[in-house]
């Protein structure tokens, strides 16, 4: 199996509010190797009254199909 960082699954979601510090998250998990899977996604919370964002990765060893 794929030594991830933290024990972490090979395919990870990664979601919240459409800021910075999504963007930092990011920009975090591919600099510790992750890479993007597929498209990011997009839609509005009319509760939270903020746009929410999505975005997969995977381990950079994973031999995933799309």
């Amino acid at each position: 199996m794929y030594q991830t960082p933290e024990d972490r699954p090979i395919y990870r979601l990664l979601t919240g509010k459409d800021d910075r510090a999504f963007c930092e998250r990011v920009s975090e998990a591919l600099a510790q190797g992750w890479r993007l899977y597929g498209s990011p996604s997009i839609t509005y919370d009319g509760g939270m009254d903020c746009i929410k964002v999505a975005q997969a990765v995977v381990w950079h060893e994973a031999d995933v199909v799309k």
